[in-house]
């Protein structure tokens, strides 16, 4: 294995935005708190929240899927593990410029999460959509 293969893909770079404890608020209520793992190649979010009263708690493992004797994927993929219900949901995360975009599942899915961050980058303001209903949920910053 090369030098080059040990380090995280400098697309990971993106999502240093994200580091910190954010409060959510609109139609889900609660917090977040992103942190890298040792070594950078994911980035973990904690989640605590309130969604139309059910309390939905866990974790995201985000970064690129390395399968054994395999390539990195080109997409920044996740696995959530929820802790309320045992589900496990897999998105895909794309920061360009200033917009936040989570995909359910896969890129371009119709499920999706869009955010636009604030000049400052103390807020991201958007919401879930997808075919036939959607929600808001805006982040921001604590520390």
């Amino acid at each position: 294995m090369t030098q080059e293969a040990l380090q995280p893909h400098p697309d990971l770079d993106t999502l240093q935005r994200l580091v910190g404890t954010w409060d959510i608020s609109g139609d889900a209520t609660g917090q977040v708190r992103y942190e890298w793992t040792e070594g950078r190649f994911f980035l973990v979010q904690h989640f605590d929240l309130l969604h139309h009263g059910r309390s939905i708690k866990g974790l995201e493992m985000i970064g690129h899927l390395h399968p054994f004797e395999g390539q990195p994927s080109d997409d920044i993929c996740t696995r959530v593990y929820s802790f309320t219900d045992g589900m496990t949901l897999d998105y895909v995360y794309e920061i360009a410029q200033d917009t936040l975009t989570i995909w359910g599942s896969y890129r371009d899915s119709p499920a999706f999460y869009q955010g636009t961050f604030s000049a400052d980058g103390s807020s991201v303001t958007g919401g879930w959509q997808w075919p036939g209903g959607g929600y808001t949920a805006h982040m921001t910053r604590r520390t």
